[in-house]
């Protein structure tokens, strides 16, 4: 089986997959999905940027503290 074989039957598992996908278990969650409104978002938003101001701030002081604590210039 050659390169262009193998190509072939790769893609025709992807188009399978793809053409079932809308049919199989995520079918419920795909119907049920819609687009957020402007305060959903804005809420995800706020809280991701949370998130990620607070890991970054432990991270900092831990190197802050290890710093201070082996004396590393």
């Amino acid at each position: 089986m050659g390169i262009i074989e193998k190509s072939e039957q790769f893609q025709k598992s992807v188009d399978n997959w793809v053409a079932g996908f809308g049919k199989g278990k995520y079918s419920r969650i795909l119907k049920m999905a819609r687009k957020p409104t402007r305060e959903e978002y804005g809420k995800v938003l706020a809280i991701t940027g949370l998130g990620i101001l607070f890991i970054g701030g432990v991270g900092f002081a831990l190197y802050y503290i290890f710093q201070i604590w082996l004396h590393i210039p």
